[in-house]
């Protein structure tokens, strides 16, 4: 079985748990996200945009994925150290590899 396999109804359910797990784990930072996997939040929110093909935009898309307006997320964050930029950097690149 591949992802494509999967029943989009199924898909579409554990998109929105791993959504409500990462509100619920604000304390993961998108900087950390990226550092370890290579995706965030903005992702996420970027891909929603992308799948609804102008349905949904940017903004819209965002504010589903943090429950709020992306401003307010972002107000709350601290900023990032420069270990955790080199992590999401080196993280970035092998996207661009991959």
């Amino acid at each position: 079985m591949t992802i494509d396999d999967i029943d989009d109804k199924h898909a579409a359910t554990a998109f929105r748990r791993l959504v409500r797990h990462l509100q619920h784990r604000d304390d993961a930072q998108n900087v950390d996200l990226m550092g370890l996997a290579g995706f965030c939040r903005n992702c996420l929110s970027d891909w929603l945009a992308e799948a609804a093909g102008g349905a949904i935009d940017k903004d819209a898309a965002r504010e589903a994925i943090y429950a709020m307006p992306y401003s307010e997320w972002k107000a709350k964050q601290p900023p990032a150290t420069a270990e955790q930029l080199a992590r999401m950097d080196a993280s970035v690149a092998k996207n661009k590899a991959g």
